[in-house]
């Protein structure tokens, strides 16, 4: 995992601090998944993707059912902490460092604030999923599944996110939320991170889908169009209920 940290990092797309970090996360079913911080010029800062939550956003679309590990190029900040937390769902996960000796999640994150404290008993791995469905070169129903598997116990209010690049490539991003709420996740991130892990630049979106109900008690739609705007503001957009 530490080995490679390199390559994750070669993903990473610093463009306010230039500054790159890379994330390897070992799931228990032995897979490993990539991922590297994301900052958008000219967008919100809130709106930046730290390289833990892309590996393990990255380990969370591909249905990885738990994880045991994480190596960082850089010590995790406390937002990475608090979203390693929600993921690692009562195990003790080992922060592999680079020349550094493996420290638990639990020194890191001591007396955490998690799911149990707002009666949350499914954590993002162990949700309830929905049965596989081929959604691939559509971003309608790419959108509206990544939504129906999204992660939203504290505002039940699931939405799901494609984007369709101009090579044809359609990338699904679901919601991902967090006990402590600012850490949470917006599902165009979710999917921005699958483009990048693709080596696409973000300016070749064509097209861009957010699955929402109408009756969400929160709405992604304020995140969405203003990044969208940034990165690629010749995208299609549109906005669609998400099937029930």
């Amino acid at each position: 995992m530490l080995e490679l940290l390199a390559q994750a990092q070669s993903y990473a797309r610093p463009a306010l601090t230039n500054f790159r970090v890379g994330a390897v996360v070992r799931g228990t079913s032995g897979a490993i998944y990539m991922g590297a911080n994301i900052e958008f010029a000219g967008a919100s800062l809130s709106q930046t993707v730290h390289a833990e939550q892309a590996a393990l956003s990255n380990a969370f679309m591909h249905d990885e059912p738990g994880i045991q590990a994480i190596a960082v190029s850089s010590p995790p900040c406390g937002h990475c902490r608090q979203f390693l937390y929600e993921f690692a769902e009562g195990r003790d996960i080992d922060i592999l460092l680079p020349e550094q000796p493996a420290i638990g999640l639990s020194a890191l994150l001591p007396r955490p604030f998690g799911p149990s404290d707002l009666n949350v008993t499914q954590g993002p791995l162990s949700r309830t999923k929905i049965a596989t469905q081929d959604v691939e070169g559509d971003p309608v129903r790419a959108a509206r599944y990544a939504a129906a598997n999204a992660y939203a116990p504290y505002s039940n209010s699931p939405s799901g996110v494609a984007i369709r690049s101009r090579r044809g490539n359609v990338y699904r991003g679901s919601y991902i939320e967090n006990a402590a709420f600012n850490p949470s996740l917006a599902p165009l991130q979710v999917a921005l991170v699958a483009m990048a892990m693709a080596n696409e630049d973000f300016s070749d979106i064509v097209e861009a889908v957010l699955a929402e109900a109408a009756n969400n008690s929160i709405s992604q739609l304020s995140t969405t169009k203003p990044l969208l705007a940034v990165i690629a503001p010749r995208a299609e957009f549109r906005l669609l209920p998400r099937a029930k």
